[in-house]
């Protein structure tokens, strides 16, 4: 017990005189990284900000930190704000190993904040330190997809999403964050920083082996790194590419909120191109499916009672937008499927279009490469495209044959998409395309077969017997196929991150 104490006195610059007898009890083997000074003696003037400056050259690996930030912060195990990750270079027997401990790096730029459609991410003026409020947050979890460094991790206890606040209040108090006061290294300290200078040179000291690019949003934090390391230091993990989570809710809210735009734009085509009859019926159910869509869509959130909020930042957020737009195409929608009205079916397709495409740019972010393609946006409509005309075959309304032709094309295009996709990941120099690459081709290998095989018979049967009955069959085998598609859309990506720890990534 007293040991930790005295190591706690010398951070705060007490001095001591140890006798013989302290000394035999172990006193003496205090660190001399404890007499330094850990945080800076005066707030941040205008034009500077806090940030962390982890030392590699003296981490341990011990872990302390990551306690420490535990147990201030009531987490559980699972979830750690600051995390220890490996990296290693060399070849044996001249092999080398380091540790990378990271909290959050609040940015200049941070990512959280910019995608957060509540505001629940603000950047305090007076510090830099990016703070995240519980009480704001939905628990969307659209953050967690936009840091590079997978600093916001979802609690689904509370429902809400958390992360490093840099101990703000202890720093208010003169007292050193919980991970900087814990290290008996001296690893982790608090500096100041000038901002504008710091925007000239971070991409030469936030950067460091197993950490991506400081570009994405500007990160802070200051790495020491070895003066002489390996060419081929990496992360020890960049060879595991693991599923991720599946977020089923949002698997049907993108295909149905699809095949509700898809179909009332092939029901309002037919009525204007080919002088069909506008199908109220149809018009209906297809609305019908879209608030299926967006009710379902509600429980991905960890506090859905509060969903409202997600149409606080549409200046800023595309998930913002995209339930704006989606809010207004139901309502033109409605008018739609109540006057058959040319106009509004025109103005319901381009609100439709418009949602799906910000639908799609929800999911462009640097952080996850694999999404942040155009080839997201072409796949998120070409579903639309197929799922839309069949839809509207199997609800009766007429032109089956020029439906079941169009949905056709449609597929051959998504398939065609998909596989020029899955090759640009496979050529990359990126780690986590190449990554994704090698989940679809072994571990999802027969998902993606059974999609293709779901996909072309859905579209073939309509074409083969261009009858009601046929569309519906093929309406659910393209419909399954599709939902596949989307599950496949969400589990391989692999995302940016740190490097983890070897043992605890391989017991995962």
């Amino acid at each position: 017990m007293v040991l930790p104490l005295i190591q706690r006195a010398a951070e705060d610059g007490v001095t001591f005189v140890l006798t013989p007898r302290a000394k035999a009890a172990g006193l003496h083997q205090i660190s001399p990284a404890a007499h330094a000074p850990r945080i800076p003696s005066a707030p941040p003037s205008p034009g500077q900000q806090y940030r962390f400056h982890f030392d590699m050259t003296k981490c341990i690996g011990c872990k302390c930190c990551v306690v420490a930030c535990n147990e201030q912060n009531g987490n559980p195990a699972a979830i750690q704000w600051r995390r220890v990750g490996e990296i290693e270079g060399g070849w044996y027997p001249f092999t080398h190993r380091l540790y990378l401990s990271m909290g959050c790096n609040h940015c200049l730029e941070p990512s959280c904040l910019l995608g957060c459609p509540t505001e629940a991410y603000t950047k305090d003026p007076a510090t830099g330190i990016v703070l995240h409020s519980a009480q704001a947050c939905i628990g969307c979890q659209y953050c967690t997809w936009n840091c590079s460094y997978g600093v916001p991790q979802y609690n689904p206890e509370r429902g809400v999403v958390g992360k490093c606040d840099m101990c703000h209040g202890r720093l208010a108090e003169g007292r050193a964050p919980a991970c900087v006061n814990a290290c008996p290294e001296g690893a982790i300290t608090i500096e100041t920083v000038d901002i504008a200078t710091w925007k000239l040179e971070y991409d030469l000291s936030a950067n460091a082996p197993g950490l991506p690019s400081a570009d994405d949003s500007i990160s802070t934090t200051r790495l020491t790194l070895p003066t002489k390391l390996p060419p081929d230091t990496a992360k020890v993990d960049s060879w595991r590419a693991r599923p991720e989570h599946p977020h089923w809710p949002l698997v049907f809210m993108l295909v149905l909120t699809q095949l509700s735009v898809g179909a009332i734009a092939a029901i309002w085509m037919l009525q204007t191109f080919a002088a069909s009859a506008a199908s109220s019926l149809g018009a209906i159910a297809s609305l019908m499916v879209g608030g299926l869509a967006l009710t379902a869509s509600t429980l991905h959130l960890g506090r859905p009672a509060f969903a409202w909020r997600a149409l606080k930042m549409w200046r800023r957020s595309w998930l913002s937008r995209e339930v704006l737009i989606f809010a207004l195409f139901s309502g033109v929608a409605t008018l739609y499927a109540a006057t058959a009205g040319g106009l509004f079916g025109l103005l319901t397709t381009v609100l439709g279009l418009a949602g799906i495409t910000c639908s799609a740019k929800i999911y462009l972010v640097p952080a996850r490469p694999a999404w942040n393609t155009h080839r997201t946006i072409v796949d998120f409509h070409l579903t639309a495209a197929i799922l839309g005309p069949l839809f509207a075959a199997a609800v009766g309304v007429s032109g089956t044959t020029w439906l079941a032709r169009a949905a056709a094309v449609a597929a051959a295009c998504q398939l065609v998409n998909q596989a020029f996709k899955f090759f640009k990941m496979i050529r990359s120099s990126r780690q986590e395309m190449n990554a994704s690459a090698r989940l679809l081709s072994s571990t999802f290998k027969n998902h993606v077969l059974v999609r293709a095989v779901l996909l072309m018979a859905g579209v073939i049967i309509p074409l083969l017997t261009p009858v009601p009955p046929a569309a519906t069959a093929g309406l659910l085998l393209a419909l399954a196929a599709e939902v596949l598609s989307r599950y496949l859309f969400f589990v391989s990506v692999v995302p940016k991150n740190m490097a983890a720890t070897y043992h605890v990534a391989e017991a995962a």
